[in-house]
C-alpha cells in the first residue's frame, strides 16, 4: 500500500468518526482530518505543520507528548464562535503501523464540552448565591444574639424589637429553604407531564380570594375577567396554584403603587405559542414597570430587578425560577411584557 493510499484510508476512517478529529504523524504534520476538524479549524489544513494550526500551548504538549511516548494525553481547548467562548475536551491517541513510514500517529478528537462547563458554573453559582442569602440572615441573627446576652440583656424595649427583627430574619431563612426545596421538587418532576384536568378559572378565584387580604393591605384592587363557560385545562393544580399565586402577589407587592391587578383569562382552539388548544392568563398591573435590561433575566435564581426592595418585601429571588420550571413542565410558555411608568404584563400560556 502506498503513502497516498494509506491516507486515503485514514481520511476515510476519520469521515466515520462524529467528533472533529484529526491524525498527526512523526512527521509532525497533519495527514488527514474530517469535515467536522476542517470546519473547526479551516478547510486547507491537510499537509500543514500541527503547530501552525493546533496553536494553543497545551495543545501542542499534549500532542507532542503522545508522539514521543505513545501514551494516551488530554487537555483543554478553548475556542470561540463569535457568539460564545467554547470548551473543547481535546484527547490524543496513538496509532501504529500509519503515517510516514509507517512510523505511527496521533489520533487528535475534540469534543465540545460547553454545556458540561456551563453546567457547573451554575452549579458554582447557585452554591455561591445560596451561601450569600443564608449568610446576612444569620449574621443580623448572630449579631443580635450576642447584643442580647451582653449590652442588651436588662433593656426590655430593645429587646423586644431585636426579637422582632430577629423573627423576621428567622422567616427570612425559612421562605429561603421552603422555596430551594420546592425548586428542587419542581425541577425533579419537570419530565413529568400532568394529567389531571382542572378548571382554570375556578382556581384563579379561588387564589384571588386567599390574596384579597394582601391587597387590601396594600389598598389594591383586584378583578378577574374570565369567560362563563369553564376554561378546563390538564395541569397539576398544586403547581399551577403555585404559579398564579406567585404573579398575583408579585404584582401586588411591585406594581400596586398603580392600586389595582387584573386576571384575564382567554381560551383558543388553536395557540400558536402551543400549536393547539390553549388558554392563557395574563396578570396586569400598573405600577411602576420593570427596564428592558432586565426582562431576559427575570427568571434567573436569584435575579432581581430591584435587590433592594425584593428583600425588604421577603422575596427570595426564586419566585420565578420556580414559575418557570412549572410552566416548563406544562409545557406551556410564560411572557414577560413591561415599559418603565407602564406596569407589567405576565402572560401564562397552557396547552388544554
Amino acid at each position: 500500500m502506498t503513502a497516498v493510499q494509506g491516507n486515503e484510508q485514514i481520511a476515510e476512517f476519520l469521515a466515520a468518526v462524529p467528533l472533529p478529529s484529526l491524525m498527526v504523524d512523526q512527521s509532525e504534520r497533519i495527514i488527514a482530518a474530517n469535515p467536522e476538524a476542517r470546519t473547526l479549524l479551516g478547510q486547507q489544513i491537510a499537509g500543514r505543520h500541527f503547530a501552525t494550526i493546533l496553536r494553543q500551548p497545551t495543545v501542542l504538549d499534549a500532542v507532542e507528548a503522545c508522539l514521543r511516548d505513545n501514551r494516551p494525553h488530554q487537555t483543554r481547548m478553548l475556542s470561540n464562535d463569535g457568539a460564545q467562548d467554547i470548551t473543547y475536551e481535546v484527547v490524543c491517541r496513538y496509532v501504529n503501523g500509519i503515517g510516514a513510514v509507517q512510523g505511527g500517529a496521533v489520533l487528535v478528537s475534540f469534543q465540545d464540552v460547553t454545556h458540561m462547563e456551563q453546567a457547573v458554573q451554575m452549579r458554582r453559582d447557585f452554591v455561591a448565591n445560596v451561601s450569600h442569602e443564608l449568610r446576612t440572615p444569620l449574621t443580623a441573627l448572630m449579631g443580635f444574639i450576642e447584643t442580647l446576652r451582653g449590652p442588651a440583656r436588662e433593656d426590655v424595649a430593645a429587646r423586644d424589637r431585636f426579637l422582632a427583627i430577629m423573627e423576621g430574619e428567622a422567616g427570612r431563612m425559612n421562605r429561603l429553604v421552603g422555596d430551594l426545596l420546592s425548586l428542587n421538587r419542581v425541577e425533579s418532576e419537570e419530565r413529568v407531564r400532568p394529567k389531571e384536568q382542572l378548571d382554570l378559572t375556578g382556581m384563579l378565584g379561588e387564589t384571588l380570594n386567599s390574596l384579597r387580604p394582601l391587597a387590601d393591605g396594600a389598598s389594591v384592587k383586584l378583578d378577574l375577567a374570565a369567560p362563563e363557560a369553564p376554561v378546563v385545562v390538564t395541569g397539576d393544580a398544586d403547581q399551577l396554584r403555585q404559579v398564579f399565586t406567585n404573579l398575583i402577589e408579585n404584582a401586588i407587592k411591585y406594581g400596586g403603587s398603580g392600586g389595582r391587578v387584573d386576571v384575564v383569562v382567554s381560551a383558543s382552539e388553536r395557540d400558536p405559542a402551543v400549536r393547539g388548544p390553549g388558554a392563557r392568563v395574563q396578570v396586569i398591573d400598573k405600577g411602576p414597570g420593570i427596564a428592558p435590561v432586565h426582562l431576559p433575566r427575570l427568571t434567573e435564581r436569584f435575579y432581581r430587578a430591584d435587590s433592594h426592595r425584593s428583600r425588604e418585601l421577603g422575596g427570595t429571588g426564586l419566585g420565578l425560577a420556580i414559575v418557570k420550571h412549572i410552566i416548563n413542565r406544562h409545557r406551556g410558555r410564560l411572557r414577560v411584557e413591561s415599559e418603565l411608568g407602564q406596569g407589567a404584563v405576565f402572560t401564562v400560556i397552557l396547552p388544554s
